[in-house]
């Protein structure tokens, strides 16, 4: 049994920042990639940032230069530090880890979601 737990969601003020942790517990074997994901209200799921296993990462347009991802390998947990937060950030946030066990192959795992509001 695979969790992601979430971490570090919340409400925070136009240019704000605030610090996204997931960490995943388990029968893990070895995680790939590792990301985060949102939706907010009226708008489409998305991919905010990933990050593989050798540390590449991505980020959607929106994000860049504002949102770095990371991650502790040894503590199978990923962060995602948001600064210049805008009311547009809004959404659930979601971790996500590409990832295989002692007892299945490889797959796709969800956290349960944390909620971000950018708000005065």
């Amino acid at each position: 049994q695979v969790q992601l737990v979430e971490s570090g969601g919340g409400l925070v003020q136009p240019g704000g920042s605030l610090r996204l942790s997931c960490a995943a517990s388990g029968s893990i074997f070895k995680i790939y990639a590792m990301g985060w994901y949102r939706h907010a209200p009226g708008k489409q799921f998305e991919l905010v940032a990933g990050i593989t296993s050798g540390g590449t990462t991505n980020y959607t347009d929106s994000v860049k230069g504002r949102f770095t991802i990371t991650r502790d390998n040894a503590k199978n947990t990923v962060y995602l530090q948001m600064n210049s937060l805008k009311a547009e950030d809004t959404a659930v946030y979601y971790c996500n880890a590409d990832l295989t066990t002692a007892y299945s192959t490889r797959s796709d795992y969800w956290g349960q979601g944390t909620q971000v509001t950018v708000s005065s």
